[in-house]
This record gives C-alpha cells, sequence and structure tokens, in this order.
C-alpha cells in the first residue's frame, strides 16, 4: 500500500461521514424543532468544544495533514460557521482539498520530517509516519468521534454505521 493510500482515503471516509451525521442533526433539529444553534454549542461536558469547534478541527487535521506530509503551504481557515449550512459547505471544501493530492506527492512521506506547531513557541518535528500515526490520525479520528458523540448524546438517531459513513 502506498502511503498516500494510508492518508486520503481516511480523511476522505470521515470528512464525508462527518458530512452525513450533520445532515442527520439537521434535520433532527427541524424535527424536533430544536434550535440549531443549541446543538451546534453542545458539549460532552463542559471543558470540552462544542460540536461546531469538533468539526472545525475535523477538517483541520485532514487538511494540515495532507499538507504537512507533502510539504505544501499549510491551509488557514478561519473558524466563523455558525450553521449546519456553512459547517458542510467547510467538510465539502475540505473534501475537495484532500481530493486535490496526488499519489506522487506522498511519495517519500513516510521518511520525510514534519514540523508542526506544539503551542505558541514551541514546534514538533517527527518522521512522517509517526506524525501521521501518532498526531494527525489521533487527533483528526478524536474530534470525529467527539462530533457524533454529541450529536448521539443529544438524540439525534446515528450509530457505528454513520460514523463509519456506510450506513
Amino acid at each position: 500500500m502506498s502511503f498516500y493510500d494510508a492518508v486520503v482515503p481516511a480523511y476522505l471516509q470521515m470528512l464525508n461521514s462527518v458530512t452525513g451525521l450533520l445532515t442527520k442533526a439537521e434535520a433532527h433539529c427541524a424535527a424536533k424543532k430544536i434550535a440549531p444553534e443549541v446543538l451546534l454549542g453542545s458539549r460532552l461536558y463542559p471543558d470540552m468544544l462544542p460540536l461546531t469547534k469538533q468539526v472545525q478541527l475535523v477538517c483541520d487535521h485532514a487538511a494540515r495533514g495532507c499538507a504537512r506530509l507533502t510539504h505544501s503551504e499549510v491551509p488557514s481557515t478561519p473558524d466563523t460557521e455558525k450553521s449546519f449550512g456553512e459547517l458542510k459547505q467547510r467538510l465539502a471544501k475540505t473534501i475537495d482539498y484532500v481530493k486535490s493530492f496526488k499519489p506522487e506527492q506522498f511519495e517519500g512521506a513516510d521518511a520525510r520530517d514534519v514540523t508542526f506547531p506544539a503551542g505558541p513557541d514551541k514546534s514538533i518535528t517527527m518522521k512522517g509516519q509517526q506524525f501521521l500515526s501518532s498526531f494527525s490520525l489521533p487527533n483528526f479520528y478524536f474530534h470525529a468521534a467527539t462530533a457524533h458523540g454529541i450529536l448521539r448524546h443529544n438524540g439525534v438517531e446515528i450509530g457505528k454505521r454513520d460514523f463509519m459513513g456506510v450506513s
């Protein structure tokens, strides 16, 4: 398996599944007459980030992961989304961005140095394989799973198949 095949399909699967989760959450709000901003601001616990930020971070980890692994310019996207529609637009743009990468851009990326910020005045450098398996994918899946958990906790009828994007 190429390194591209280990990276891009994983990001795309979850980006698409999170899009599906938001579609079901939006329908849930309409059916139950819940103001969308209530669900978008929901958290699993008071010190955790709300649903909107979880989705933004899913997008950021996918886009920045691809950029860093290929030594491309790391995109910066302001966190301005306030609706399901705006979040789904951000997901769609991220999907298009991830799809724009070609397999040859990932050749040698597993052994390439990847440097990324780890706070305001610190950075970390890892080899690409370690960056992917120890930082990028774990963070990406954490925020996707947390978004799923927030929605499920709030009564949206979703399950594991929805999280996996195979429903």
